[in-house]
């Protein structure tokens, strides 16, 4: 292990907050990069996503993007990343394994000994070959007891090949009950440096009716929240400062109401969903409901449209402060605004930062 990583990581538990943004691969076809984000107020990125394969093999999904496009002045978004590591000591570059794409996959890796191994050292390969600080696994999502079982025994195996004092392993999950219920947490967050809490997409198309999608509170009992997703998770016995606060750096649209609790009628956008510096959508005023914190903007191409904006951003920045949380995460930066006044991911730096 080189001093350099030891550094990183020793330097990195001085922070005081994280924030960390994912850098989802593709968005390198639409003319992002690594190097158009602000690291002054980043200090950790996930990059999405490797994918996983049935004999538990971890590889780049897509080599072009991540080793070959040029990107930065150098070749491929990960290599940039590596890059700018080299300029920004404080950051830290985590590869994201998982996603959709591997969802089906990790349910029979993680079912098996031999398999779990295969996965582990594939992916300390991955880690050590490219000069990264560790993994992020994205299983969407362990929904059984014997998967969360199964979520734990991955998790240990990882450990023995990623040991803790070099390397970074986190997990995103889902802040619903019905999903978190599966894993004993309190024995997760021995093996984690982080859980990313996807406080998120508590409605969207797939859902009877329309919602503030990234609502911290919930106004009804039956509805998910982010503060609720928290607290389950503090009361399973994770410590607060494992628990990363996830903020969607995109908006859900609802056609034909005027606001949540309504029947859901379809979405504008693209599938339901708008990127964040494109809302509020044209002709529509920027509202912010304090009860949920939850931002929305009302006509327009998008209907009913909920998401953060820098006012909820900075009272979510804030209940982690309350808290003694680990600080938050963005999916993903691509798509924050470029205007400083704007930016969430500028928004929640600076209120984790502030005294």
């Amino acid at each position: 292990m080189s001093s350099s990583r030891k550094a990183r990581i020793a330097n990195a538990s001085n922070v005081m907050y994280t924030n960390a943004v994912y850098w989802p691969n593709q968005t390198l076809y639409k003319g992002d990069t690594p190097g158009a984000l602000n690291y002054s107020c980043i200090n950790r990125v996930y990059y999405a996503f490797a994918n996983v394969t049935a004999d538990g093999g971890v590889f780049l999904s897509d080599e072009w993007a991540d080793a070959r496009a040029p990107c930065d002045g150098v070749q491929g978004a990960l290599g940039s990343l590596m890059h700018l590591k080299q300029r920004y000591p404080h950051l830290q570059v985590v590869l994201s394994i998982g996603g959709g794409a591997s969802a089906e996959t990790f349910p029979i890796v993680a079912s098996n000994t031999i398999l779990r191994d295969n996965f582990a050292r594939s992916a300390r390969g991955l880690v050590e070959a490219s000069g990264l600080d560790g993994v992020d696994i994205v299983w969407e999502y362990p929904c059984t007891p014997q998967q969360g079982n199964d979520f734990l025994a991955l998790m240990a195996a990882i450990r023995l090949h990623l040991p803790e004092d070099h390397y970074i392993l986190t997990a995103a999950l889902p802040a619903a009950r019905s999903i978190l219920q599966n894993i004993d947490h309190q024995h997760a967050a021995e093996y984690l440096d982080a859980i990313n809490l996807i406080a998120y997409d508590f409605f969207g198309p797939w859902t009877p009716k329309g919602g503030h999608h990234a609502q911290l509170y919930s106004m009804a009992k039956d509805e998910e929240s982010g503060a609720a997703g928290v607290q389950y998770l503090m009361a399973s016995g994770v410590p607060a400062s494992k628990i990363l606060l996830g903020i969607p750096l995109f908006g859900r649209s609802f056609l034909n109401v005027t606001g949540p609790g309504h029947k859901n009628r379809g979405g504008g956008g693209q599938d339901g969903s708008f990127d964040y510096n494109q809302l509020p959508r044209k002709g529509t005023k920027e509202q912010v409901d304090k009860r949920a914190v939850a931002a929305q903007c009302v006509g327009g191409d998008g209907g009913f449209v909920t998401y953060d904006n820098p006012d909820t951003v900075k009272i979510k920045a804030t209940f982690c402060k309350q808290k003694g949380l680990g600080g938050l995460f963005y999916w993903s930066a691509p798509s924050d605004s470029k205007d400083s006044k704007r930016s969430l991911i500028t928004a929640g730096f600076r209120t984790l930062h502030s005294s």
